[in-house]
């Protein structure tokens, strides 16, 4: 909840105003310098917290010049490889008295380490820092896609990190239990507090069984638990959905880990509002949608964010510029300070409409929470495939209710006829794009610090690491020892994000989640387009002497995979056999595959911006491997330049948000692959 301390001293005719939400914008990009000169323009402009946003190979633990990070150096995020790259970021900002969110959850130990050294430096007060990592894995699993290890050694990072934290960085959330991606993966309000909850408990009980806390601190981690939520464009039930999370978090960390003090089990998130349903079409009308969703979270007062970051309005088109973002702290500025609703008491409070709405929420989450730890709690439901799946089917289902026009989304489906857009009369102008050269001198800066530092301590940190892994794996406990210090030893020795990773997995190993795709249906029954197109797909494989197969493939370390696997889904739904092997593939990886499966379309999936990279490497080995007559379509947040440039490559066809129908994409999969083999 929001704190009650007074921002202003009230006018005579006004009540006492609440002290607003932490505000941030959600920033990032090309190199530690750029982005500390975008987080200082920030903080100047009124925002009161940073969000950092990482790149993709400092997420799944790659430094630059690894060949995993070809095409996604830069683009999503910062890139953070060592010490130096964490002064960088934060140099002149006073990390002692900043609010620091960081999106990091695999290397979340690691991050927070970089955080506390370049905090020391400073000559900061360790157990004066305040902000959060995220450090969920359990979603990464279902949705984002960034994990590297297997959900044991995982869960253990996890518990390290919140058993260091209560005891040396006292005021740091060391878990921000995000619901976040579960929504943008399909969930429902009922799957998505249900969910969130079983990773609650997951962290929960093996903190307490670590015994790394002691039973009567148990108050201490519960208080530092936070959460990072989603706030979808339907606001009476997402205003109910936040309402139903206090009351849950409230009853289950009193019952069931005996806390007692209130303000202990005080329901603590932040949230960015929802960008699945950004659009393309009309990204106008994307405004009206943020506000909307913002409200969701700071009319309650019994339920408001503790934190706000809000999306930009171009996002479906690209990465937001500078000023778009401002732009959304601006939003929240407005109604921070312009409105009077910090001066009320919760406005619900006795609505019979809302009391009833967040019941029938609770009782749901309560039936699927019982569900998830009958099978043995959230990691045994994410290894069994079960959560994974269960979010695939809600958002076809989603998805079919779109295509049918029993959902409306204005601009897409409805309401089409549009006048000329002057925010996108120029669309090279109306998104950021990061300087290509950005990759290459992050490679060469980091093999220059590996070679300037002192090996010899490097190496000895590294063995310190694999030797304190190892003690966990031979004894499957984990109070055996606490990976923190030796991960601070890392991070003083100058040892590598990379580095630090791999030494990881050589230990921890590395794992693949199940793909939620197997045995979901999105669509069993279809009208006239749905059975044209089913028999389309089947004709053109009795010409070509079998059944149609589509190999779906998402190349690069790009995880958000929700589009590609409802693709998979409605693909096998009107007759396509599907080859799916789920996420960060090479583009040698892709090839071989369609070579293996001989395949008739090949259909790559990527949102980070990599496409200009990677699709071409893809291309290229396809006629190396003589796949010259297997059409390559593609999927992901594309400018239209950019679609340009890949289909004069030869791609056959681009499919990018505006494409919103499923079935019409299988219908032109199908052409493609007619045209491709010279069918009529």
């Amino acid at each position: 909840m929001a704190s009650q301390t007074p921002s202003a001293q009230p006018s005579p005719d006004r009540p006492t105003r609440d002290r607003p939400w932490v505000m941030r914008t959600y920033a990032g990009h090309s190199s530690a310098k750029e982005s500390n000169a975008l987080y200082r323009r920030n903080l100047a402009k009124g925002q009161t917290g940073l969000s950092v946003a990482f790149d993709l190979p400092t997420q799944t633990g790659y430094d630059p010049d690894h060949e995993l990070a070809r095409g996604e150096v830069g683009k999503v995020g910062v890139p953070i490889s060592h010490i130096g790259d964490m002064r960088q970021l934060f140099d002149g900002i006073p990390l002692e008295g900043m609010n620091t969110s960081m999106t990091i959850n695999a290397v979340a130990l690691w991050m927070l380490a970089l955080y506390q050294v370049a905090a020391e430096e400073q000559g900061a007060d360790i157990a004066k820092l305040n902000g959060t990592t995220q450090n969920d894995i359990i979603k990464e699993y279902l949705s984002r896609g960034t994990y590297v290890f297997p959900p044991g050694p995982s869960l253990k990072l996890i518990t390290d990190t919140v058993a260091y934290t209560v005891s040396n960085i006292p005021k740091w959330n060391p878990i921000n239990i995000c619901s976040y991606h579960l929504q943008e993966a399909g969930a429902t309000p009922v799957q998505e507090i249900a969910y969130a909850m079983c990773t609650a408990i997951a962290v929960l009980d093996a903190v307490r069984d670590s015994g790394q806390v002691p039973a009567e601190r148990m108050g201490e981690v519960v208080q530092r638990i936070s959460f990072f939520v989603n706030a979808g464009v339907r606001f009476v039930e997402e205003m109910c959905k936040m309402r139903a999370f206090v009351e849950l978090w409230d009853e289950l960390t009193r019952e069931r880990y005996g806390v007692t003090d209130a303000k202990a089990r005080r329901f603590r998130y932040g949230v960015q509002v929802n960008s699945l349903g950004l659009t393309e079409a009309q990204p106008e009308n994307n405004v009206q949608r943020i506000v909307l969703e913002m409200l969701a979270v700071t009319l309650s007062k019994d339920a408001r964010a503790r934190a706000v970051q809000l999306p930009a309005w171009n996002e479906a088109l690209g990465l937001p510029r500078p000023w778009d973002q401002q732009w959304s702290l601006r939003i929240q500025q407005v109604l921070a300070y312009e409105s009077d609703l910090l001066e009320y008491d919760d406005i619900f409070t006795g609505s019979v409409v809302v009391e009833r709405k967040v019941a029938d929420l609770i009782a749901g989450a309560k039936e699927e929470i019982d569900r998830v730890q009958a099978m043995g709690g959230a990691v045994a439901a994410i290894e069994s495939g079960y959560m994974k799946s269960q979010l695939v089917a809600s958002h076809a289902a989603r998805r079919a209710r779109i295509e049918g026009g029993d959902e409306i989304v204005v601009g897409v489906n409805k309401f089409e006829t549009t006048e000329p857009n002057p925010l996108t009369a120029d669309l090279d102008a109306a998104i950021f794009v990061p300087d290509a050269a950005v990759e290459t001198a992050a490679a060469a800066a980091v093999q220059a610090w590996r070679a300037d530092r002192d090996q010899a301590a490097a190496d000895a940190a590294l063995d310190r690491l694999r030797v304190d892994a190892r003690a966990w794996k031979a004894t499957g406990t984990n109070a055996a020892v606490n990976l923190m210090p030796a991960t601070l030893d890392c991070v003083r020795a100058g040892v590598t994000t990379g580095e630090w990773a791999h030494a990881l997995r050589d230990e921890f190993g590395e794992y693949r989640a199940p793909t939620g795709v197997s045995g979901v249906v999105g669509v069993q029954e279809g009208g006239a387009e749905l059975t044209a197109v089913r028999e389309s797909v089947r004709a053109t494989g009795e010409e070509l002497g079998g059944r149609l197969r589509l190999l779906v493939g998402k190349p690069g370390l790009d995880g958000h995979s929700n589009g590609a696997e409802q693709i998979a889904v409605r693909a096998r739904d009107v007759g396509f056999e599907v080859v799916y092997q789920g996420i960060r593939l090479t583009p040698a990886q892709i090839v071989a595959a369609a070579v293996e499966e001989d395949v008739h379309c090949v259909g790559l999936s990527i949102l980070s911006g990599s496409h200009l990279e990677l699709i071409p490497d893809v291309l290229a080995r396809m006629r190396e491997a003589g796949l010259d007559d297997v059409p390559v379509v593609v999927g992901g947040i594309i400018p239209a330049a950019d679609e340009q440039a890949l289909l004069a490559q030869g791609v056959a066809a681009v499919f990018t948000p505006k494409d919103f129908g499923i079935t019409e994409i299988m219908g032109r999969i199908v052409a493609e692959i007619r045209k491709a083999n010279e069918l009529a």
